[in-house]
C-alpha cells in the first residue's frame, strides 16, 4: 500500500480508506448501500490490515451511528493499529441544537462518536458540511479546544465550497488555531467539478483531497452498459439514493465508460480499478475512500493501486470525461500563461 501526506500535516494516510457507508445498513436510505455486521466487518477490515490499508471512514449519521458502532467493535483489540476519521454537522437527532457546527453540536458529536467507536480519540474529525448559521470563529475554536484535549488530532472539512474553506483557512491562520488539512470531497470521472476550484485551492493551501463517492454514486463499476437494465444489487435501485446523488447524463456517463472499457482491456484490470488509479494520479488526492458491500468487492478495490496508468491512458480517460467549466473557471483557463491551474 502507498502512504502519502495528509495535505500540509505530517500525517501519512494510506492511498485508499475503507468507507463505512456499508455497515449497518439500518434505514432506508444505507440500506441501499449495503447492510455490513459486526462479523463481516471484522473480515474486511481484517483484509485491510494484511493489504496495508490502515485508515477507516464513517460519520455520525451513518445509519444513525450504527455504522460507527460496527466499526469500534471490528478493530476492538487493535486500535493502535489503524487511523479513525469520521463526521459530523448533519442532523444527527430532533432539537434545534442537534444539527450543525455549534460549540453546543461538535462537543456532544465528538463525545458520542468517541463512545460508539469505543476510543479515547479521533485521528481526523471532519464537518461533513459547512454550517453558514455559526460564526467560523466558534466552529474552529471548538475544534481546537477538542484538539488540545487530545479528543481529536487533525481536523477536516467535507462538502465545502471554495470560499467556505479559504475562509476557514484564513481564521485558523489569523489566531493560530489548527488549519484544515483535509477535503473529504466528491470527485471521480464523471464527477469533476472538484478540479474547478478547490483542486487549485488545495494545492495552494496545502489540504489534502480526500474523495468521496469514486466510481461516481455507483455508476463506474463496470456492471452499467448502453440498453442494459440496473444490476439488482446497485444502490441506484433506490429513487432516493438516485436523488440525493450527482445527477449525470446517461449519454455521458456511457461515453466515459466506454472509455474505460477500452484502458481496461488494455491493462488487464478492471473498470473500477481503472477508474480509481485514474484518481489516485490527481493533484491534491490524499486517498481515495472505497466502499464494500463484501470480501470480493473489496479484494477488487484494492487491486487499484501497486500499478499506474500510462500518460497517454490518462490522456484519453480526461478526454472523454471533460466538459466544460463553469464561469469564471473558463475564462481562466485562457489566461493559462499566469494562471495555471486547474492542473
Amino acid at each position: 500500500m502507498e502512504y502519502r501526506r495528509l495535505g500540509g500535516s505530517g500525517l501519512q494516510v494510506p492511498a485508499l480508506t475503507l468507507g463505512t457507508g456499508t455497515f449497518g445498513g439500518t434505514t432506508e436510505f444505507f440500506k441501499a448501500w449495503g447492510q455490513t455486521e459486526v462479523s463481516e466487518a471484522t473480515r474486511l477490515v481484517d483484509i485491510c490490515l494484511e493489504a496495508g490499508l490502515t485508515m477507516f471512514d464513517s460519520a455520525d449519521i451513518y445509519s444513525g451511528g450504527a455504522a460507527e458502532s460496527i466499526l469500534g467493535k471490528a478493530i476492538a483489540g487493535r486500535r493502535d493499529q489503524v487511523l479513525i476519521s469520521t463526521k459530523a454537522t448533519f442532523r444527527a437527532g430532533e432539537g434545534p441544537n442537534n444539527v450543525g457546527s455549534s460549540r453546543f453540536h461538535l462537543i456532544k458529536a465528538v463525545e458520542g462518536s468517541l463512545q460508539r467507536l469505543g476510543t479515547d480519540y479521533i485521528d481526523l474529525f471532519q464537518l461533513h458540511g459547512f454550517d453558514a448559521s455559526t460564526p467560523v470563529e466558534e466552529t474552529l475554536a471548538t475544534l481546537e479546544q477538542l484538539v488540545r484535549a487530545g479528543k481529536i488530532r487533525y481536523i477536516g472539512c467535507s462538502n465545502f465550497s471554495g470560499w467556505h474553506l479559504m475562509k476557514s483557512l484564513a481564521t485558523s491562520d489569523r489566531y493560530g488555531w489548527p488549519r484544515y488539512v483535509a477535503h473529504q470531497a466528491y470527485y471521480s470521472l464523471v464527477g469533476r467539478d472538484y478540479e474547478w476550484e478547490l483542486m487549485p485551492l488545495g494545492v495552494d493551501q496545502q489540504v489534502g483531497a480526500v474523495i468521496w463517492s469514486p466510481l461516481g454514486w455507483g455508476r463506474l463499476t463496470g456492471k452499467i452498459r448502453r440498453g442494459q437494465p440496473l444490476p439488482v444489487t446497485s444502490r441506484l435501485q433506490s429513487q432516493r439514493v438516485r436523488e440525493l446523488g450527482p445527477q449525470i447524463d446517461d449519454e455521458y456517463l456511457y461515453q466515459v465508460v466506454d472509455a474505460l472499457d477500452e484502458v481496461a482491456q488494455e491493462t488487464g484490470k478492471t473498470v473500477p480499478q481503472v477508474a480509481l488509479n485514474w484518481l489516485l494520479q490527481r493533484p491534491t488526492v490524499s486517498s481515495v475512500i472505497i466502499g464494500a458491500r463484501n470480501e470480493e468487492q473489496l479484494r477488487q478495490n484494492l487491486g487499484a493501486v501497486g500499478w499506474n496508468l500510462t500518460k497517454d491512458q490518462v490522456a484519453r480517460l480526461d478526454a472523454a470525461s471533460i466538459r466544460r467549466f463553469a464561469y469564471p473557471y473558463w475564462h481562466q483557463q485562457g489566461f493559462a500563461e499566469r494562471n495555471p491551474f486547474p492542473v
